[in-house]
């Protein structure tokens, strides 16, 4: 087994840096090392807006961020003998978080975006297991870091099928990103005019933000070109399942990942998109399932009474401004319940099928509460 290693300078932009790696999906980004199956790979990754929110960031770089450059991704790693139709079986060994970590609240982004118009951030000091901020005095979010995105690249015929679709909900109103060759990296304007930008998850995977994805699980994803092409970065220090804001605790990370790859298989069994197993608990179980919590409920209804069936994205609306207006009573301001909400709120759908009475319920563990 061989050891190969990406490393970056943390003090420069991937834009200052591109031989280690891109930001955007496109199957002609040449890989940055090759491997062969059961090696291990080391990573080092930028943060999600690439040193835009440093410790020193100010309200005015939230407030207009350079949404270009997201996520600056370390890699490809070309994976020796993965062909399209194998599934890809990725496993994360380890992710060691760096010493920073921030919570931002842009304008015009998030699941909320419409009723916090206002900028606002958490820096976290990120040390001996726990994040912590003068900016949430007396609460500390215990570690479970993953990489919110990590994938392989896309396919030509897919990269052609995606771009169409999202031009398609581009046109309905839909919030996306479409391709862009401003802040791309690489600047190549084969690739940078014709990439497709890291926001969402797609057959690949990507920017799945499943807190679930730490060291022990092993990622499943179908291959859509030669080589796989594996890439990540975004890594997060914790993240609610909602990670409402648009943001978790975002962070510097080294990631340690080994592959194998499974010949045919996600074209044998029809797979289309990235499955994940475990074989442990994820994190330490009263952290996985809060012994002790406070819960609000949202139905599929509008807060003016018009019914919405089955409804999952009102229902979960209504449950995270519940639960905003229950951290409102306890004494936080709406943009800091906002971001507890974030980084470590858990949303269950607790009923699918009473029309109309779907109903998603926020759990908000009180045990990261230090006062």
């Amino acid at each position: 087994m061989a050891v190969h290693e990406i490393r970056i300078d943390p003090s420069r932009t991937l834009r200052e840096q591109p031989e280690t790696g891109h930001n955007r999906w496109h199957p002609d980004i040449s890989p940055v090392v090759r491997c062969a199956p059961g090696d291990e790979v080391i990573m080092e990754t930028r943060d999600a807006f690439d040193g835009q929110m440093g410790p020193d960031a100010t309200l005015k770089t939230v407030e207009a961020p350079d949404l270009d450059v997201v996520h600056p991704l370390t890699g490809p790693v070309h994976v020796e003998g993965a062909q399209p139709g194998d599934l890809l079986e990725i496993e994360i060994l380890e992710v060691v978080p760096g010493d920073y970590g921030y919570t931002v609240q842009v304008p015009g982004f998030g699941f909320l975006r419409e009723v916090f118009p206002e900028p606002f951030m958490v820096r976290w000091r990120l040390a001996d297991g726990w994040a912590t901020s003068e900016d949430l005095p007396g609460v500390r979010i215990p570690a479970a870091p993953f990489m919110g995105t990590i994938g392989l690249s896309p396919g030509h015929a897919t990269l052609a099928r995606v771009t169409a679709r999202e031009q398609a909900a581009l046109e309905r109103g839909g919030f996306v990103l479409p391709p862009s060759a401003d802040g791309a990296v690489p600047a190549d304007p084969a690739i940078a005019g014709t990439g497709l930008r890291t926001i969402p998850p797609r057959e690949q995977a990507g920017n799945m933000d499943i807190k679930q994805l730490g060291a022990g699980t092993r990622l499943y994803v179908p291959v859509d070109t030669p080589g796989a092409l594996f890439s990540a970065g975004d890594a997060h220090f914790a993240q609610g399942d909602c990670e409402a804001c648009g943001t978790a605790i975002e962070m510097t990370a080294t990631l340690r990942v080994r592959f194998t790859v499974h010949a045919g298989q996600a074209a044998e069994k029809g797979i289309r998109g990235p499955r994940f197993a475990r074989s442990d608990y994820w994190v330490a179980p009263q952290y996985a399932a809060p012994r002790r919590f406070y819960a609000t409920t949202g139905m599929s209804v509008s807060r003016d009474g018009a019914v919405a069936a089955e409804d999952a994205t009102l229902a979960a609306r209504n449950a995270l401004l519940d639960m905003i207006d229950h951290l409102g009573e306890r004494g936080w301001s709406p943009q800091q319940a906002y971001a507890i909400c974030s980084v470590a709120v858990d949303l269950k759908v607790s009923q699918l099928v009473d029309v109309p009475s779907f109903l998603v319920s926020a759990f908000l563990p009180e045990d990261i509460f230090t006062g």
